[in-house]
């Protein structure tokens, strides 16, 4: 067994295991994570964006001629049962089964639905996989839910996930004590991070996930995002004549605002290896949670660029902001909007991944 194996033993076998699909320069891939259906009650955490996530689907990506991932975590199987999930939310899996036709619908899973490998008459059954493994000529692109790389959670598992339904179902439910999972929990999100991070440094691919509900951009939260743009920024003054300066300057006061917020919310942790003089290697992407409360996160891949986009109520502040003068699109009439985030081209990705790692 290799050094590789032997560090992140599971995370290889998810490599070697992984269903393969080949991307060309026509591909087009939305992934979403983290969407936690429920029954549809006052608990359930879907609900709040369950018409976004019918709509964007059915009138922006199936149309587009979009393939679909969804990254683990479909379903809260520690709250409800699957019975009261497909009842309420029937019509949505029909949805995205339509996407086959535009090339492929894939499911992941993750660790509050593992449970749906042992029911046999589950709807979307045909198209569960435990891992994704996009070929991009050369290079891979591995999509794994990510819970994976906690190896207490993942050996503990049967036994544990039993007791958390147990107790999410019949006692915290009832009486509204919050469901205090991974995702939220900083410390155990860097260490699953960062081990997914090591690996895909080593492993010279890139890693997409979920689980963790914190988007990452080529490996940045947004916290790090922030602070790599105002460098980014006050380099570009130096060169810059008097009405660049005056533009770049506004942006850069934006952009001090939204870190001191971000500072401010204890979102202080980054994603950072220490083994490159903090040379961030773009080897990780988080496609973020579909149960904001402000909207939607989500990757796409079209072509040879990959890009972070938000989707969100127009009529509702945005939660994120861009300084790379992206504008909002939105969706017809719907009063539901797009933008993107970050967009960077997937040969700029490996290259940098293929020099810093």
């Amino acid at each position: 067994m290799s050094l590789l194996n032997k560090k992140h033993p599971q995370l290889e076998r998810l490599l070697q295991k992984a269903t393969s699909v080949t991307l060309d320069k026509s591909s087009k891939i939305l992934i979403l994570s983290d969407l936690h259906m429920g029954n549809g009650g006052r608990r359930d955490e879907f609900r709040r964006n369950a018409e976004l996530v019918k709509t964007m689907l059915g009138s922006y990506y199936l149309p587009e001629k979009y393939s679909l991932v969804l990254n683990g975590d479909v379903e809260e199987l520690f709250k409800f049962p699957l019975e009261s999930i497909a009842a309420e939310w029937g019509e949505l899996y029909n949805l995205f089964l339509k996407f086959e036709r535009n090339g492929f619908f894939w499911k992941t899973y993750g660790n509050h639905d593992a449970e749906l490998l042992e029911e046999k008459e589950y709807h979307l059954a045909s198209s569960m996989v435990e891992s994704l493994k996009l070929h991009y000529g050369d290079e891979t692109i591995l999509i794994l839910h990510g819970h994976q790389a906690s190896v207490l959670l993942w050996e503990t598992y049967p036994v544990v996930s039993r007791a958390v339904v147990l107790f999410l179902r019949y006692i915290a439910k009832p009486v509204g004590i919050r469901n205090f999972s991974t995702a939220y929990n900083s410390r155990r999100r860097f260490v699953i991070e960062k081990s997914i991070y090591e690996f895909s440094n080593q492993a010279k691919i890139v890693s997409i996930i979920g689980h963790t509900h914190r988007p990452l951009f080529e490996s940045l939260s947004k916290v790090d995002f922030l602070n790599f743009r105002i460098e980014e920024l006050c380099r570009a003054y130096t060169s810059a004549d008097s009405e660049k300066r005056t533009t770049i300057e506004k942006k850069i006061a934006a952009l001090k605002v939204e870190l001191a917020t971000c500072y401010k919310r204890g979102k202080k942790i980054g994603l950072r290896s220490g083994l490159y003089n903090n040379l961030t290697i773009p080897s990780v992407f988080n496609s973020g949670c579909v149960i904001g409360k402000r909207g939607i996160t989500a990757l796409e891949i079209e072509g040879n660029k990959i890009r972070l986009v938000y989707w969100y109520n127009g009529k509702q502040s945005r939660k994120f902001t861009s300084d790379r003068d992206n504008r909002p699109m939105e969706l017809g009439v719907t009063g539901f909007s797009r933008i993107v985030l970050n967009e960077d081209s997937l040969d700029y990705v490996f290259s940098r991944l293929h020099l810093l790692a």
